[in-house]
Protein backbone atom coordinates (compact mmCIF):
# COMPACT_ATOMS: atom_id res chain seq x y z
CA UNK A 1 0.00 0.00 0.00
CA UNK A 2 1.37 3.45 -0.90
CA UNK A 3 1.56 6.29 1.59
CA UNK A 4 -1.23 8.16 -0.16
CA UNK A 5 -3.60 5.18 -0.29
CA UNK A 6 -2.79 4.30 3.32
CA UNK A 7 -3.45 7.91 4.35
CA UNK A 8 -6.81 7.83 2.59
CA UNK A 9 -7.71 4.64 4.44
CA UNK A 10 -6.59 5.82 7.88
CA UNK A 11 -8.08 9.29 7.53
CA UNK A 12 -11.41 8.05 6.20
CA UNK A 13 -12.71 8.06 9.76
CA UNK A 14 -11.55 11.57 10.61
CA UNK A 15 -14.90 13.23 9.93
CA UNK A 16 -16.57 10.65 12.15
CA UNK A 17 -14.51 11.69 15.19
CA UNK A 18 -14.61 15.43 14.44
CA UNK A 19 -17.29 16.41 16.95
CA UNK A 20 -15.69 14.40 19.76
CA UNK A 21 -12.22 15.74 18.93
CA UNK A 22 -13.46 19.34 18.94
CA UNK A 23 -15.16 18.84 22.29
CA UNK A 24 -11.99 17.28 23.66
CA UNK A 25 -10.05 20.34 22.52
CA UNK A 26 -12.53 22.74 24.13
CA UNK A 27 -12.29 20.81 27.39
CA UNK A 28 -8.49 20.87 27.33
CA UNK A 29 -8.48 24.57 26.55
CA UNK A 30 -10.95 25.31 29.32
CA UNK A 31 -8.88 23.37 31.88
CA UNK A 32 -5.18 24.13 31.28
CA UNK A 33 -2.47 23.02 33.70
CA UNK A 34 0.97 24.42 34.44
CA UNK A 35 4.21 22.52 33.79
CA UNK A 36 4.59 19.44 36.01
CA UNK A 37 0.94 19.79 37.11
CA UNK A 38 -0.73 18.12 34.10
CA UNK A 39 -2.70 15.59 36.19
CA UNK A 40 -6.12 16.11 34.58
CA UNK A 41 -4.69 16.24 31.07
CA UNK A 42 -2.68 13.07 31.66
CA UNK A 43 -5.81 11.30 32.90
CA UNK A 44 -7.73 12.34 29.77
CA UNK A 45 -4.86 11.12 27.58
CA UNK A 46 -4.58 7.82 29.46
CA UNK A 47 -8.29 7.13 29.14
CA UNK A 48 -8.24 7.94 25.42
CA UNK A 49 -5.28 5.67 24.73
CA UNK A 50 -6.79 2.80 26.72
CA UNK A 51 -10.03 3.15 24.75
CA UNK A 52 -8.07 2.96 21.49
CA UNK A 53 -6.32 -0.23 22.59
CA UNK A 54 -2.84 1.11 23.28
CA UNK A 55 -0.54 -0.32 25.90
CA UNK A 56 -0.26 2.65 28.26
CA UNK A 57 2.61 3.73 30.51
CA UNK A 58 1.60 6.43 33.00
CA UNK A 59 3.52 8.87 35.18
CA UNK A 60 6.66 8.77 33.05
CA UNK A 61 8.77 11.67 34.23
CA UNK A 62 5.98 12.83 36.54
CA UNK A 63 2.85 13.26 34.45
CA UNK A 64 4.06 11.97 31.08
CA UNK A 65 2.07 9.31 29.25
CA UNK A 66 3.33 6.90 26.59
CA UNK A 67 1.01 4.74 24.51
CA UNK A 68 2.31 1.87 22.36
CA UNK A 69 0.27 0.23 19.59
CA UNK A 70 1.95 -2.75 17.90
CA UNK A 71 0.63 -3.88 14.54
CA UNK A 72 2.87 -6.60 13.17
CA UNK A 73 6.29 -6.25 11.64
CA UNK A 74 7.50 -2.88 10.48
CA UNK A 75 9.07 0.37 11.64
CA UNK A 76 8.38 2.00 14.98
CA UNK A 77 7.37 5.66 14.78
CA UNK A 78 7.23 7.97 17.80
CA UNK A 79 4.74 10.85 17.69
CA UNK A 80 5.03 13.46 20.42
CA UNK A 81 2.65 16.10 21.83
CA UNK A 82 3.32 18.43 24.77
CA UNK A 83 0.64 19.02 27.40
CA UNK A 84 1.45 22.00 29.63
CA UNK A 85 0.04 25.53 29.67
CA UNK A 86 1.31 28.97 30.71
CA UNK A 87 0.77 31.45 33.57
CA UNK A 88 -1.19 33.82 31.32
CA UNK A 89 -4.63 35.36 31.90
CA UNK A 90 -6.72 34.52 28.84
CA UNK A 91 -8.21 37.38 26.82
CA UNK A 92 -9.64 35.61 23.78
CA UNK A 93 -13.36 36.07 24.44
CA UNK A 94 -13.96 32.43 23.54
CA UNK A 95 -16.97 30.70 25.12
CA UNK A 96 -14.56 27.98 26.30
CA UNK A 97 -11.88 30.40 27.56
CA UNK A 98 -9.93 29.38 30.63
CA UNK A 99 -10.67 30.96 33.98
CA UNK A 100 -8.33 28.58 35.82
CA UNK A 101 -5.74 29.62 38.37
CA UNK A 102 -2.96 27.57 39.95
CA UNK A 103 -0.06 27.84 42.35
CA UNK A 104 3.23 28.08 40.49
CA UNK A 105 6.60 26.70 41.55
CA UNK A 106 7.33 29.84 43.59
CA UNK A 107 4.10 29.56 45.55
CA UNK A 108 2.30 32.34 43.67
CA UNK A 109 -1.34 32.12 42.60
CA UNK A 110 -1.36 32.70 38.83
CA UNK A 111 -3.86 32.54 35.97
CA UNK A 112 -3.42 29.63 33.56
CA UNK A 113 -4.03 29.51 29.81
CA UNK A 114 -3.19 27.31 26.85
CA UNK A 115 -1.47 30.27 25.19
CA UNK A 116 0.91 28.13 23.11
CA UNK A 117 -1.43 25.60 21.51
CA UNK A 118 -0.44 22.49 23.43
CA UNK A 119 -4.14 21.67 23.69
CA UNK A 120 -4.17 21.50 19.88
CA UNK A 121 -1.21 19.11 19.95
CA UNK A 122 -2.86 16.77 22.46
CA UNK A 123 -6.19 16.70 20.62
CA UNK A 124 -4.48 16.02 17.30
CA UNK A 125 -2.30 13.18 18.60
CA UNK A 126 -5.19 11.52 20.42
CA UNK A 127 -7.21 11.77 17.22
CA UNK A 128 -4.38 10.24 15.18
CA UNK A 129 -3.95 7.47 17.74
CA UNK A 130 -7.61 6.62 17.52
CA UNK A 131 -7.50 6.51 13.71
CA UNK A 132 -4.43 4.25 13.63
CA UNK A 133 -6.07 1.88 16.10
CA UNK A 134 -9.19 1.49 13.97
CA UNK A 135 -7.41 0.96 10.61
CA UNK A 136 -4.78 -1.70 11.25
CA UNK A 137 -5.16 -3.20 7.78
CA UNK A 138 -3.71 0.01 6.30
CA UNK A 139 -0.30 -0.01 7.97
CA UNK A 140 2.38 -2.16 9.58
CA UNK A 141 4.66 -1.52 12.52
CA UNK A 142 4.37 0.28 15.85
CA UNK A 143 2.94 3.67 16.80
CA UNK A 144 4.35 5.25 19.95
CA UNK A 145 2.18 8.18 21.11
CA UNK A 146 4.16 10.20 23.63
CA UNK A 147 2.52 12.96 25.66
CA UNK A 148 5.17 15.08 27.32
CA UNK A 149 4.83 17.32 30.37
CA UNK A 150 6.73 20.54 31.09
CA UNK A 151 7.86 21.66 27.67
CA UNK A 152 7.52 25.28 28.72
CA UNK A 153 10.11 24.84 31.47
CA UNK A 154 12.46 22.93 29.18
CA UNK A 155 12.88 19.91 31.46
CA UNK A 156 9.90 17.70 30.67
CA UNK A 157 11.59 15.66 27.96
CA UNK A 158 14.66 15.06 30.10
CA UNK A 159 12.42 14.07 33.00
CA UNK A 160 10.87 11.32 30.87
CA UNK A 161 14.31 10.19 29.73
CA UNK A 162 15.53 10.05 33.33
CA UNK A 163 12.49 7.92 34.17
CA UNK A 164 13.63 5.13 31.81
CA UNK A 165 11.88 6.26 28.62
CA UNK A 166 14.43 4.37 26.54
CA UNK A 167 13.47 1.18 28.36
CA UNK A 168 9.73 1.79 28.06
CA UNK A 169 9.46 2.28 24.30
CA UNK A 170 10.43 -0.34 21.76
CA UNK A 171 13.26 0.19 19.27
CA UNK A 172 12.03 3.43 17.73
CA UNK A 173 13.15 4.19 14.15
CA UNK A 174 12.12 7.85 13.89
CA UNK A 175 10.62 10.59 16.08
CA UNK A 176 8.14 13.18 14.81
CA UNK A 177 6.54 16.27 16.35
CA UNK A 178 4.65 19.39 15.35
CA UNK A 179 3.65 22.81 16.68
CA UNK A 180 0.84 25.20 15.87
CA UNK A 181 2.00 28.70 14.88
CA UNK A 182 0.26 31.96 13.85
CA UNK A 183 0.14 31.43 10.11
CA UNK A 184 -2.98 30.44 8.14
CA UNK A 185 -4.79 27.34 9.36
CA UNK A 186 -4.76 24.50 6.89
CA UNK A 187 -1.11 24.93 5.97
CA UNK A 188 1.90 22.89 7.03
CA UNK A 189 5.54 23.93 6.95
CA UNK A 190 8.74 21.89 7.07
CA UNK A 191 12.39 22.91 7.34
CA UNK A 192 15.49 20.74 7.04
CA UNK A 193 18.34 21.50 9.44
CA UNK A 194 18.10 23.85 12.42
CA UNK A 195 14.48 25.01 12.73
CA UNK A 196 14.20 26.09 16.39
CA UNK A 197 16.94 27.88 18.27
CA UNK A 198 18.83 26.68 21.27
CA UNK A 199 18.05 28.94 24.23
CA UNK A 200 20.02 29.82 27.33
CA UNK A 201 18.92 32.12 30.11
CA UNK A 202 21.61 33.48 32.38
CA UNK A 203 21.35 35.30 35.68
CA UNK A 204 24.38 37.53 36.29
CA UNK A 205 25.07 39.19 39.64
CA UNK A 206 27.70 41.91 39.82
CA UNK A 207 28.96 43.38 43.06
CA UNK A 208 29.83 46.92 44.06
CA UNK A 209 30.23 48.86 47.27
CA UNK A 210 27.25 50.75 48.61
CA UNK A 211 27.31 54.39 49.65
CA UNK A 212 25.23 57.54 49.96
CA UNK A 213 24.18 58.97 46.64
CA UNK A 214 25.88 62.23 47.57
CA UNK A 215 29.22 60.47 48.17
CA UNK A 216 29.84 58.42 45.01
CA UNK A 217 33.61 58.52 45.57
CA UNK A 218 33.12 56.05 48.42
CA UNK A 219 31.23 53.60 46.22
CA UNK A 220 31.74 51.10 43.46
CA UNK A 221 28.47 51.71 41.65
CA UNK A 222 26.96 48.42 40.40
CA UNK A 223 24.26 50.33 38.51
CA UNK A 224 26.85 52.01 36.29
CA UNK A 225 28.67 48.69 36.03
CA UNK A 226 25.47 46.93 34.90
CA UNK A 227 24.80 49.69 32.38
CA UNK A 228 28.27 49.31 30.85
CA UNK A 229 27.78 45.54 30.63
CA UNK A 230 24.49 46.01 28.77
CA UNK A 231 26.13 48.32 26.23
CA UNK A 232 29.13 46.08 25.70
CA UNK A 233 26.98 42.95 25.32
CA UNK A 234 25.45 44.50 22.21
CA UNK A 235 28.75 43.83 20.44
CA UNK A 236 28.60 40.07 20.93
CA UNK A 237 26.23 39.40 18.03
CA UNK A 238 27.41 42.43 16.02
CA UNK A 239 31.13 41.72 16.28
CA UNK A 240 31.73 38.13 17.40
CA UNK A 241 29.09 36.14 15.48
CA UNK A 242 29.58 35.74 11.70
CA UNK A 243 27.06 37.72 9.64
CA UNK A 244 25.86 34.44 8.09
CA UNK A 245 24.83 33.11 11.52
CA UNK A 246 21.55 34.04 13.19
CA UNK A 247 21.77 34.81 16.91
CA UNK A 248 20.00 36.92 19.51
CA UNK A 249 21.18 38.26 22.86
CA UNK A 250 18.61 40.04 25.01
CA UNK A 251 19.03 41.65 28.42
CA UNK A 252 15.49 41.26 29.71
CA UNK A 253 15.90 42.40 33.28
CA UNK A 254 18.09 44.64 35.43
CA UNK A 255 17.42 44.88 39.16
CA UNK A 256 19.38 47.09 41.55
CA UNK A 257 18.79 49.44 44.43
CA UNK A 258 15.83 50.58 46.46
CA UNK A 259 16.09 54.38 46.68
CA UNK A 260 17.24 57.26 44.54
CA UNK A 261 19.98 58.44 46.91
CA UNK A 262 21.39 55.04 47.87
CA UNK A 263 24.08 53.41 45.76
CA UNK A 264 23.38 49.66 46.17
CA UNK A 265 25.73 46.81 46.92
CA UNK A 266 24.91 44.73 43.85
CA UNK A 267 22.95 44.51 40.60
CA UNK A 268 21.40 41.53 38.84
CA UNK A 269 20.95 41.13 35.10
CA UNK A 270 18.96 38.43 33.33
CA UNK A 271 20.00 37.52 29.80
CA UNK A 272 18.51 35.33 27.09
CA UNK A 273 20.55 33.91 24.22
CA UNK A 274 19.21 32.23 21.07
CA UNK A 275 21.52 30.38 18.69
CA UNK A 276 21.34 27.86 15.82
CA UNK A 277 24.66 26.06 16.20
CA UNK A 278 26.66 24.66 19.09
CA UNK A 279 29.71 26.66 17.97
CA UNK A 280 27.84 29.96 18.10
CA UNK A 281 26.25 28.99 21.40
CA UNK A 282 29.64 28.31 22.98
CA UNK A 283 31.11 31.51 21.51
CA UNK A 284 28.35 33.68 22.92
CA UNK A 285 28.30 32.14 26.38
CA UNK A 286 32.06 32.55 26.63
CA UNK A 287 31.82 36.15 25.39
CA UNK A 288 29.24 37.03 28.04
CA UNK A 289 31.45 35.71 30.82
CA UNK A 290 34.51 37.46 29.42
CA UNK A 291 32.78 40.83 29.02
CA UNK A 292 31.10 40.75 32.44
CA UNK A 293 34.33 39.76 34.16
CA UNK A 294 36.31 42.46 32.35
CA UNK A 295 33.79 45.19 33.15
CA UNK A 296 33.83 44.16 36.82
CA UNK A 297 37.61 44.44 36.84
CA UNK A 298 37.45 47.81 35.07
CA UNK A 299 35.07 49.07 37.76
CA UNK A 300 37.21 47.69 40.61
CA UNK A 301 34.38 45.44 41.72
CA UNK A 302 35.25 44.03 45.16
CA UNK A 303 33.96 40.55 44.29
CA UNK A 304 33.92 38.36 41.21
CA UNK A 305 30.64 38.22 39.28
CA UNK A 306 28.31 35.25 39.65
CA UNK A 307 26.76 33.39 36.70
CA UNK A 308 23.76 31.07 36.80
CA UNK A 309 22.39 29.32 33.73
CA UNK A 310 18.70 28.31 33.75
CA UNK A 311 15.79 27.58 31.41
CA UNK A 312 18.06 25.95 28.84
CA UNK A 313 16.60 24.47 25.65
CA UNK A 314 18.46 22.34 23.10
CA UNK A 315 18.79 23.13 19.41
CA UNK A 316 16.09 21.55 17.24
CA UNK A 317 18.06 20.40 14.20
CA UNK A 318 15.88 18.45 11.78
CA UNK A 319 17.49 15.46 10.08
CA UNK A 320 17.65 16.21 6.35
CA UNK A 321 16.62 12.83 4.94
CA UNK A 322 13.82 12.45 7.49
CA UNK A 323 12.53 15.93 6.72
CA UNK A 324 12.67 15.29 2.96
CA UNK A 325 10.66 12.09 3.42
CA UNK A 326 7.98 13.89 5.45
CA UNK A 327 7.98 16.89 3.12
CA UNK A 328 7.40 14.65 0.10
CA UNK A 329 4.49 12.95 1.88
CA UNK A 330 3.04 16.33 2.81
CA UNK A 331 3.39 17.66 -0.74
CA UNK A 332 1.57 14.61 -2.07
CA UNK A 333 -1.25 14.90 0.47
CA UNK A 334 -1.62 18.65 1.08
CA UNK A 335 -0.53 19.98 -2.32
CA UNK A 336 0.19 23.69 -2.30
CA UNK A 337 -0.81 23.91 1.37
CA UNK A 338 2.56 22.33 2.20
CA UNK A 339 5.68 24.47 1.96
CA UNK A 340 9.12 25.12 3.36
CA UNK A 341 9.17 27.62 6.23
CA UNK A 342 11.95 29.74 7.67
CA UNK A 343 13.82 29.09 10.90
CA UNK A 344 11.84 29.99 14.00
CA UNK A 345 13.36 31.84 16.95
CA UNK A 346 11.33 29.93 19.55
CA UNK A 347 12.85 26.99 21.44
CA UNK A 348 11.76 23.45 22.39
CA UNK A 349 13.00 20.45 24.32
CA UNK A 350 11.51 17.76 22.05
CA UNK A 351 14.90 17.02 20.46
CA UNK A 352 16.18 15.66 23.80
CA UNK A 353 13.96 12.61 23.22
CA UNK A 354 15.26 11.43 19.82
CA UNK A 355 18.80 12.23 20.91
CA UNK A 356 18.38 9.95 23.92
CA UNK A 357 16.84 7.25 21.72
CA UNK A 358 19.56 7.66 19.09
CA UNK A 359 17.10 8.16 16.20
CA UNK A 360 16.59 10.83 13.52
CA UNK A 361 13.75 13.29 13.84
CA UNK A 362 11.87 16.09 12.19
CA UNK A 363 9.66 18.80 13.67
CA UNK A 364 7.19 20.73 11.53
CA UNK A 365 4.64 23.50 12.02
CA UNK A 366 0.94 23.84 11.27
CA UNK A 367 -1.01 27.05 10.93
CA UNK A 368 -3.67 28.05 13.43
CA UNK A 369 -4.73 31.55 12.37
CA UNK A 370 -8.02 32.32 10.64
CA UNK A 371 -7.06 32.35 6.96
CA UNK A 372 -9.29 35.32 6.03
CA UNK A 373 -8.08 37.40 8.97
CA UNK A 374 -4.48 36.56 8.11
CA UNK A 375 -4.98 37.54 4.47
CA UNK A 376 -6.50 40.89 5.44
CA UNK A 377 -3.65 41.54 7.87
CA UNK A 378 -1.08 40.58 5.27
CA UNK A 379 -2.61 42.85 2.65
CA UNK A 380 -2.58 45.72 5.12
CA UNK A 381 0.96 45.04 6.29
CA UNK A 382 -0.34 44.40 9.82
CA UNK A 383 0.35 40.72 10.49
CA UNK A 384 2.50 41.53 13.52
CA UNK A 385 -0.16 43.87 14.90
CA UNK A 386 -3.34 41.94 14.10
CA UNK A 387 -2.49 38.22 14.37
CA UNK A 388 -1.92 37.10 17.99
CA UNK A 389 1.20 35.02 18.48
CA UNK A 390 2.03 32.16 20.81
CA UNK A 391 2.22 33.13 24.50
CA UNK A 392 -0.16 36.04 23.89
CA UNK A 393 -3.30 36.32 26.03
CA UNK A 394 -5.22 36.56 22.74
CA UNK A 395 -3.70 33.47 21.10
CA UNK A 396 -6.58 31.26 19.97
CA UNK A 397 -6.12 28.84 17.04
CA UNK A 398 -9.31 28.41 15.05
CA UNK A 399 -10.83 25.00 15.68
CA UNK A 400 -10.98 24.05 12.03
CA UNK A 401 -9.15 23.41 9.88
CA UNK A 402 -6.43 23.47 12.57
CA UNK A 403 -7.42 20.21 14.28
CA UNK A 404 -8.06 18.44 11.00
CA UNK A 405 -4.74 19.56 9.51
CA UNK A 406 -2.76 18.67 12.63
CA UNK A 407 -4.30 15.20 12.76
CA UNK A 408 -3.75 14.66 9.04
CA UNK A 409 -0.13 15.79 9.31
CA UNK A 410 0.65 13.30 12.10
CA UNK A 411 -0.98 10.45 10.20
CA UNK A 412 0.60 11.26 6.84
CA UNK A 413 4.08 11.75 8.33
CA UNK A 414 3.92 8.49 10.29
CA UNK A 415 2.68 6.59 7.26
CA UNK A 416 5.76 7.66 5.33
CA UNK A 417 7.28 4.80 7.38
CA UNK A 418 4.34 2.68 8.46
CA UNK A 419 2.79 2.28 5.01
CA UNK A 420 5.91 0.56 3.71
CA UNK A 421 5.65 -3.14 3.05
CA UNK A 422 7.24 -5.15 5.88
CA UNK A 423 10.55 -6.76 5.06
CA UNK A 424 10.30 -10.48 4.23
CA UNK A 425 11.09 -12.82 7.08
CA UNK A 426 14.32 -14.77 6.85
CA UNK A 427 14.26 -18.44 7.72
Amino acid sequence: MTTSSAAAAVLAGLEGIRAEQEELYRSLHRHPELSHQEQRTAAVVTEGLHRAGFQVHEKVGGTGVVGVLRNGDGPSVLLRADMDALPVREDTGLPYASTETATDGDGNEVPVMHACGHDVHVACLLGAARLFASTRDAWNGTVVALFQPAEETGDGAQGMIDDDLTGIVPGVDVALAQHVLPFPAGRVGTHAGPILSAADSMRVTVHGRGAHGSMPQAAVDPVVLAAMIVVRLQTVVAREVPPTETAVLTVGSIQAGTKSNVIPESAQLQLNLRTYSDTTRDTMLAAVRRIVTAECEASASPRAPEFELFDRFPLTDNDTSTTERVSAAFADFFGDRAATIAQQSASEDFSDIPRALGVPYTYWCIGGADADAYRRAEQGGRVAQDIPVNHSAAFAPVLQPTLRTGTEALVVAALAWLAAEPAPRTV
